[in-house]
Parts: C-alpha cells; sequence; structure tokens
C-alpha cells in the first residue's frame, strides 16, 4: 500500500511540472469597447467632431431582459454604437435609473481605470486637434517612451479626458511597431488599439482572461521613467504591463503599478448605469458553456445567467456580463450569422 502511495505521489509531481493545456478559446472575438455617458448626443458629437468616428447604428432598449443582462432593475437606456475603421465603441445614457457621476479625483493607477487607445498617424497634428477642441488633459502632453524601455520604444502616447471624465488615449507606433494598419496615411485617426485596464495582481487577471478566457499573450513589458510618469501623470509609475489578444478585435491590456502601490481598489457597489462604468463586449459560440466555465472559476456574476434578448437591437441575441477579478465587466455575447464579425467588415 505504501508503495503504489509513494508512485502515485510521484506521478502526481511529474504531472505538475508538465506544461499546462491551452484553455478552450471561449472568446473569438473583441466586438466592442463600451462605457456609460450622461449625455449620448453630446457624446456622440464628440466622437464624431473630435475623433471622426461614425456613428452606425442607435436603440432605445428596456424591459425585463436587459435588466437582467446589465444588472438595472427599470432600465431604459438609449445605445449608440460608433466605428473607426474596424473597431467600435458603444456609448449607452441611462435614461432610467440614472446612475453616478465619474469621481473627480479618479488617478490613472486607481483599479477602476479603463481607456481606450485610439491610433493616429501624425501625434502632432492630433495632439493640436485635441488642443483646437480644449479637451482636458489626462497626460502632461505627449510623450515618447525612450529606448530604455525596448517593447515600448519610440510610442508615442497622450491621455485624455471626455465630459464625463472618461480615459481615452491616442498613441502613434514607430514604423518598427504595430500592426501595418497602424501605419497608414490617409487620415488622422485611424482605430482602436486596445482598451487598457488596472489591475491589483496580473497573475489573478491572467486566470480569468487567459485560463477562462482563453485570450492569449501577444506581449509584455515593464515600463518605469519620467516619460512613463508624465503619460500616466502618476509620480513614480513602475507597470507590468500584459497585452491580451483574441482572434479578432481590439486587445485588453493588463496594467499593473507596481509602483506606486496606493490605487484604490474598483467601488464594490458599481453599477452599469454609473457613469464609471465600462464593459468589453466579447463574442463567444456556447454563451452556456462560458456562463458554466465563469461558474467553475468563481467569476463574479451581473446578469444571473444567459439572458436571450427579444431582437439584435444591440447586435447580438444572448449574452451575460461578469467582472473580473478587479470588478471591470466583459460582456459575453451570441452574435447572430448575419451580424458576425467577419460579415460586419
Amino acid at each position: 500500500m505504501r508503495a503504489w502511495l509513494n508512485i502515485s505521489a510521484l506521478i502526481a509531481i511529474v504531472l505538475a511540472g508538465q506544461p499546462r493545456a491551452a484553455a478552450p478559446a471561449l472568446v473569438a472575438d473583441v466586438a466592442t469597447i463600451g462605457f456609460t455617458v450622461s449625455d449620448v448626443d453630446r457624446a456622440v458629437r464628440f466622437f464624431e467632431e473630435v475623433l471622426t468616428f461614425e456613428k452606425t447604428s442607435e436603440c432605445e432598449v428596456s424591459g425585463r431582459p436587459y435588466e437582467l443582462l446589465q444588472g438595472i432593475f427599470g432600465l431604459r437606456a438609449r445605445v449608440v454604437t460608433m466605428r473607426l475603421g474596424d473597431e467600435r465603441v458603444e456609448l449607452t445614457e441611462y435614461l432610467t435609473p440614472r446612475g453616478r457621476p465619474v469621481a473627480e479625483d479618479l488617478r490613472p493607477n486607481d483599479r477602476a481605470f479603463q481607456h481606450a487607445a485610439i491610433i493616429v498617424s501624425d501625434m502632432d497634428q492630433a495632439y493640436a486637434r485635441l488642443r483646437r477642441f480644449h479637451v482636458a488633459h489626462g497626460s502632461t502632453g505627449p510623450q515618447t517612451l525612450p529606448s530604455s524601455i525596448p517593447a515600448a520604444a519610440g510610442i508615442r502616447a497622450f491621455y485624455f479626458r471626455d465630459q464625463d471624465g472618461h480615459f481615452l488615449e491616442i498613441l502613434e507606433f514607430p514604423p518598427d511597431k504595430g500592426r501595418a494598419a497602424w501605419h497608414r496615411r490617409d487620415r488622422l485617426f485611424l482605430g482602436i488599439d486596445h482598451t487598457a485596464i488596472v489591475v491589483a495582481d496580473t497573475d489573478a487577471s491572467l486566470r480569468f482572461y487567459r485560463d477562462t478566457l482563453g485570450l492569449h499573450v501577444a506581449g509584455e513589458s515593464e515600463n518605469l521613467g519620467v516619460e512613463q510618469e508624465h503619460l500616466n501623470n502618476v509620480f513614480g509609475a513602475r507597470l507590468r504591463i500584459t497585452a491580451l489578444r483574441a482572434e479578432r478585435g481590439p486587445g485588453i491590456e493588463l496594467l499593473e503599478y507596481l509602483a506606486p502601490s496606493d490605487g484604490r481598489p474598483s467601488p464594490g457597489d458599481l453599477k452599469a448605469n454609473d457613469l464609471l462604468h465600462w464593459q468589453t463586449t466579447v463574442t463567444t459560440g456556447t454563451p452556456s458553456e462560458a456562463d458554466a466555465a465563469l461558474v467553475r472559476a468563481r467569476a463574479t456574476l451581473v446578469s444571473p445567467g444567459v439572458v436571450r434578448l427579444p431582437d439584435a437591437a444591440l447586435g447580438f441575441t444572448e449574452g451575460l456580463m461578469v467582472r473580473d477579478p478587479d470588478g471591470h465587466a466583459i460582456r459575453l455575447t451570441a452574435v447572430p450569422d448575419h451580424l458576425s464579425p467577419q460579415s460586419r467588415r
């Protein structure tokens, strides 16, 4: 009996040392990056006039399925989708119930922080355009990341804020970095490369995004120095950055502040109608399987399960919303064939 136990223990040790099998890719596409706004008409004008996005759809939704999906009782909302290149943002105004504004003291190292990174062909022209529209600064000014950060060397970036206080970023890649599409010169604003979220523990976030949802790690970097401090507007900033990708769509970038470590957690009572709320919508072939995987992973559910919608007004017919370990919202959806990413392009 003792020999059998010893052999069993040896097998367990050997198996523990084997490479872990890759998780099945529950997520096929990062479809939209969305957030809640106080006035959707004003937000549309901002994205159209300042950033040259194009409005592609608008609807008003209410009723039990939408309440269950978003976790908001008595919901009535206007939802507008806007496109830049192949990527989309979703702007949602809750007509009822109204949520809370973004706190004025929100900092880029707080874990509720999220932004969308918009690629530009010319940083100087893009920054000058933002100044003409009197856009609020998030960074002290455009920053060029130095050669001491090899993975980011030569990237130029600038944080700014919309009228509700949401952070956005413009970013220009040097010739040796970024997709070929990010080096076009036929227009100033090209598309959305990624959404970035602040996390407390990269490894815990990887267990959610990589091991449960099946996104893959596309790049890693550790960023520090005066340029990074001025970009994030955080004195002494030192970040562990992990880029994640699905098969299609923008990336999801994890920002872990190794220093300073005083970033505040996301409010425990954050709701989808609060202006601090962002939601990254991803597509999955089988929401029921995704739901089961998220329950096994003990994810924080916003929806009580897979919700079937009465129509495809939002671009999908069933889905559910969860929060990651730091409170960032992910909405997993099933998209009808005629609205699939391939048919939309």
